[in-house]
């Protein structure tokens, strides 16, 4: 996949600039007025730090039930990207369902993907040179400064993570998302724990109980359960992957 690059210094969302856009196009900024992640929380950056993308990925002729694996392949690609910047000296960089990247259990990365016609967009943001975060986040937070001191550029993060992006989306188009769950399973830093998955902000019953892992069709186990979409917090206290 050859991306093309369409770049501004400030946007309300890059998401919402790559509605209007095709296959294969990808819209940055240096700024969102409005950036978002997933359930409507706030992506909060300061001007010219960080990574905001989002990429047009063709879903045409795809089933409903594969398309709703891509955020996970769009996860996978990040985890590959920051790991491989990173360097064997860095600390785990894993994936927490469905669409958070954490390296050390910190979030440095965060993925939305919305459906646009016979396309998604897959709407990443990566802490880059972020080296202060809002008190509400400051303890599950992290970014490439804080790990390694010496950050990478947002361009050098940017083409890391589309070049994983176009690798794993072809495989994913070619082979299906069995292909790329052995890879995915061995970064997820759920399975094994307790926890308890909202499926909104409001749900006043989660899913709760031991994590399965990632299933074959993108779901999370939980106990007996599949869960489809949501945000999922390990409830042991000693843990730090509630982000």
């Amino acid at each position: 996949m050859n991306w093309r690059i369409f770049h501004k210094s400030e946007t309300d969302s890059t998401n919402r600039d790559a509605r209007a856009g095709r296959p294969g196009d990808v819209f940055t900024a240096d700024f969102q007025t409005a950036g978002r992640g997933r359930l409507d929380h706030r992506w909060l950056s300061r001007p010219g730090m960080n990574l905001m993308m989002s990429a047009v990925v063709c879903v045409e002729g795809l089933n409903p039930a594969h398309i709703a694996t891509l955020p996970l392949v769009a996860g996978i690609s990040v985890v590959e990207a920051v790991a491989s910047l990173l360097g064997d000296a860095a600390p785990t960089v894993a994936l927490k369902w469905p669409n958070d990247v954490l390296v050390g259990g910190r979030k440095i990365a965060g993925i939305l993907c919305e459906r646009n016609g016979d396309a998604v967009v897959v709407g990443i943001g990566v802490n880059v040179g972020e080296r202060e975060f809002p008190s509400e986040i400051a303890a599950r937070a992290t970014s490439f400064v804080a790990l390694a001191r010496c950050a990478p550029t947002v361009v050098a993060v940017r083409d890391a993570v589309l070049a994983r992006l176009a690798e794993n989306v072809a495989r994913w188009r070619a082979e299906g998302f069995a292909a790329l769950l052995p890879r995915i399973a061995s970064a997820d830093c759920l399975k094994g724990r307790e926890v308890s998955v909202l499926r909104t902000d409001a749900d006043g019953a989660p899913a709760r109980g031991l994590c399965g892992g990632i299933a074959d069709d993108g779901s999370l186990l939980v106990a007996s359960e599949r869960v489809y979409a949501g945000e999922a917090h390990v409830t042991a206290a000693t843990d730090l992957f509630k982000v």
